[in-house]
């Protein structure tokens, strides 16, 4: 290894160029302009074929290097003749450069087998998968990368009209641009190792996390104005809110994200026609029923108030019927799997709304949720158990009317995506009333008791997790609400109990609690 070498920094004239792409947008024009400018184009199989259709005058790779591509053209660009054209240091190497009589490489253009595209396709084998692992190409493209004072690499077609701009304006690269590209370059086989690393590693939390995303697009702000922010998406998956078409409707900011993905994670819990209504990443309404018009209209009147200005989800096409009805209602987003097309017309009446139509909503979510921190990210798997009601553990005097049951399944799932401490009231698979985020839990059970409305007779209370004093059940004799889903394992569990017991409310323990932080 050498010490101290001094990086040129001055422009570099390109005399020999080496291309092998897989993707090859517009190359064939930066190939020309290589010609034109008197360079030399040295390329491999497939790439040098595709030139010679376009009358670009190209050296064989074999004929370059004195040596045949092998094993079906897993061994082509790997040969001391290649690497050493590219990597040698003009002021250091001249010597061996002329001992071993190898050409200098200025240029090389490369991109790579598309890896990340080839194990989203279905049926993908894990044979298939390797197969499309590039060897050569991540090895000349960070060969030229790490010799940027000699050598500039460019990796991605659309920096093929700056490289043609400067060849042409006097055949000389700039140090500016050489480091430019070979950031990029780096980032590139940085990336695309991370997306092997991932599609192969079997461990949901490995020992080593390395994650690998794209810029989808720059957003407006982030949560404040003062705040920039951008979104990115997944290389290894295509779920997500952002595996979308939109139809119509302002662009999406940081916070419409955040909140249409709660949107559809907690659609995403129900066979039965749903709809959720999300307002500051809490669900205030939501509801299943036996058509999606019907759970629609359920959801959005569960609280009204808070609907204004959030966020629907169906996991059914939306309707003329429901267009409609949100024709003179304002709403951020719809977000549906589908829409008709009279309520795609009756929706572009309202130019601001976001109208959103899911590419895969069966397969939305991922297996692990990622958050950052300070120094770190904490990783956790999914929340994604689904509790059964017949197999929760009655705890007071008083049973539960096995016609409740249904209602205690929806009841929880929603649950899962309201913000700690959580409680929320449901009837008839419908919500009532909802307490988010509150430091006290009882606070919560207040916000939710204020909010209900109307008969509450045969009502669920649910709470995220144990209640740690009675003083909750004292406020809930006040209602009509006589069944409460919890948690349980509290030190006071006795105490809770004996409340209900006292109140003539029915308790089920699920055992398993459900916060969201």
């Amino acid at each position: 290894m050498l010490n101290n070498v001094k990086i040129n920094n001055n422009p570099i004239k390109v005399k020999r160029a080496l291309i092998s792409v897989y993707d090859k947008t517009n190359i064939e024009k930066l190939a020309n302009c290589l010609i034109e400018n008197k360079c030399e184009i040295i390329s491999t199989g497939g790439t040098s074929e595709f030139l010679k259709k376009y009358n670009v005058p190209v050296t064989d790779l074999d004929e370059f290097t004195g040596f045949p591509e092998i094993m079906n053209g897993r061994v082509k660009t790997l040969n001391p003749k290649i690497a050493g054209g590219i990597l040698g240091l003009r002021d250091i190497h001249n010597s061996e450069i002329k001992n071993n009589s190898i050409k200098m490489i200025d240029l090389v253009v490369c991109n790579l087998y598309p890896f990340a595209e080839t194990i989203l396709q279905k049926n993908c084998t894990l044979e298939t998968a390797l197969e499309n692992i590039d060897i050569g190409g991540p090895t000349m493209i960070r060969s030229s990368a790490k010799n940027v004072g000699w050598t500039c690499v460019v990796v991605d077609p659309s920096d093929y009209s700056i490289l043609s701009d400067q060849i042409n304006n006097d055949g000389s690269l700039s140090y500016e641009f050489r480091t430019k590209m070979s950031k990029k370059a780096f980032s590139l086989t940085a990336q695309y190792e991370s997306t092997i690393d991932k599609y192969l590693s079997e461990d949901i939390l490995p020992n080593k996390l390395n994650l690998s995303y794209t810029k989808y697009q720059d957003l407006r702000y982030g949560e404040n104005p003062q705040q920039k922010s951008s979104v990115y998406i997944d290389n290894s998956s295509t779920l997500g809110i952002l595996d979308s078409h939109i139809h119509q409707g302002k662009e999406l900011s940081y916070n419409n994200i955040m909140d249409a993905d709660a949107a559809v994670s907690c659609i995403t819990e129900f066979n039965d026609p749903a709809c959720v209504v999300i307002k500051h990443a809490n669900p205030c309404g939501a509801a299943i029923s036996n058509n999606i018009e019907s759970a629609f209209k359920m959801a959005i009147e569960a609280d009204k108030l808070s609907a204004f200005g959030g966020i629907v989800a169906l996991n059914r096409e939306c309707s003329q019927n429901v267009a409609n009805y949100l024709k003179d209602f304002f709403i951020e987003i719809i977000i549906a799997p589908s829409f008709d097309e009279d309520s795609l017309n009756i929706l572009s009446s309202k130019k601001n709304l976001r109208v959103i139509q899911l590419n895969d909503i069966n397969n939305f979510k991922s297996s692990i949720s990622v958050r950052n921190i300070h120094g770190g990210l904490l990783v956790q798997e999914e929340d994604n158990i689904v509790i059964n009601p017949n197999l929760l553990q009655c705890v007071t005097t008083k049973t539960v009317n096995d016609s409740l049951y249904k209602t205690i399944s929806f009841g929880w799932s929603v649950l899962k995506y309201v913000k700690s401490n959580a409680i929320l009231v449901a009837k008839d698979c419908t919500t009532l009333a909802i307490g988010a985020g509150q430091v006290s839990r009882v606070d919560s059970v207040d916000i939710a008791i204020n909010k209900l409305k109307g008969d509450v007779e045969n009502a669920v209370l649910f709470s995220d997790a144990f209640f740690p004093f009675r003083d909750s059940l004292d406020k809930l004799a006040e209602t009509s609400i006589k069944t409460v889903v919890q948690p349980g394992g509290s030190l006071r569990d006795n105490e809770v109990i004996d409340a209900c017991n006292e109140h003539g409310i029915s308790m089920l323990f699920t055992d398993v609690r459900c916060f969201k932080h």
